[in-house]
């Protein structure tokens, strides 16, 4: 083999490597501290149109500050079930920067995001959302490889400036950025995973944390019909042929935030009622997992104090995951308790 064959495939080698370093977090996820921010358009249209029309409509996002930053964006309504009028009066929303944000921009580097949005006007919204932004937080004190989220006041303004609402909302970090700090990217899946291809750590770890928070409407393995893997989770891998790392997201419908229009995906049971879902084959690493949970009990529950959340949405929650850590509380009433339901 020639030197400068030998040259060449360093050089891949060396791209490839490049590519799959660890990178930091982009400004808008680099910190917890909420912000504030006003959305210009067509709100009240966009609200009164979700259900029927996900058409993008023109915007701008303004940041106050030294210096102010302002960003023409596009406005488009989001989700499934939180589309329906019924159930939310307004809906999640996409972001699409119209021109890609520069630093030393807050939003440098991003190009769409999704927003977390209140739902309905009633106080009790506020506290659903805050609770599925501690979701997130919780699960980033497990492991990086989560979605980070940023927690924001959203001052709305109708395009002939009349103020529609200001309420609590966040923006949810990309998958490409997520598996980008992981050193890893986003993976091609079909419309169903084997089990085989997953990392027996890391989807044990989503069973477990999905136990914890109480929610059912999640799967690693397979999406709704049509639409490919993953239901309320996307897959990230190492490179060709490494396990896919699951990474969950979208917890509303968890016992943990109990939105009052959750349901249980197969209509049994209560929402509140935990069912665990993780694979048999995984059990071994399940426990070993639940041993990290234990260990990070403290560091959990402390969530909980720091997300803005009134003092009988906090006790309810810490009651909770209190029940969660008595169900794990050792090995023997972990098997006991969870085991019975894991998929085979």
């Amino acid at each position: 083999m020639t030197l400068r064959r030998l040259g060449l495939i360093a050089a891949v080698l060396g791209l490839a490597t490049a590519a799959l370093a660890q990178a930091p977090p982009k400004p808008l996820f680099a910190s917890d501290h909420p912000i504030r921010f006003t959305i210009t358009g067509p709100i009240t249209r966009i609200a009164q149109t979700a259900q029927h029309s996900r058409d993008s409509r023109a915007g701008v996002l303004a940041v106050p500050g030294t210096p102010a930053e302002t960003h023409a964006i596009l406005l488009s309504p989001r989700g499934i079930t939180r589309l329906k009028r019924e159930t939310c009066q307004f809906p999640p929303l996409r972001v699409r920067f119209q021109a890609q944000p520069a630093p030393p921009s807050l939003f440098a580097g991003q190009r769409q995001l999704k927003l977390v949005t209140h739902c309905r006007a009633a106080a009790s919204f506020q506290q659903h959302l805050l609770l599925e932004y501690a979701a997130y937080r919780l699960y980033n004190l497990l492991t990086p490889a989560s979605f980070r989220a940023r927690l924001a006041t959203v001052d709305y303004v109708n395009d002939d400036n009349r103020p529609v609402t200001s309420r609590v909302g966040f923006f949810i970090e990309q998958i490409e950025d997520v598996a980008a700090r992981n050193g890893m990217r986003r993976a091609a899946a079909g419309d169903r995973v084997a089990t085989g291809r997953l990392s027996p750590t890391d989807s044990a770890r989503v069973a477990l944390f999905e136990y914890m928070i109480g929610n059912r409407d999640w799967s690693i393995r397979a999406g709704p019909p049509g639409e490919g893997c993953c239901h309320n989770s996307r897959l990230i891998e190492p490179g060709p042929g490494g396990s896919l790392v699951p990474v969950p997201y979208d917890f509303d419908f968890s016992g943990l935030v109990d939105a009052p229009y959750a349901v249980t995906p197969d209509g049994i049971g209560q929402v509140r009622e935990r069912r665990y879902a993780g694979f048999c084959a995984h059990n071994s690493h399940a426990l070993a997992i639940a041993a990290e949970f234990r260990a990070r009990r403290g560091p959990l529950l402390a969530v909980l104090g720091q997300v803005p959340l009134d003092e009988p949405a906090r006790r309810r929650a810490t009651a909770y995951l209190d029940s969660f850590f008595a169900d794990i509380a050792d090995d023997r009433r972990m098997a006991a308790k969870l085991f019975r339901t894991c998929l085979n």
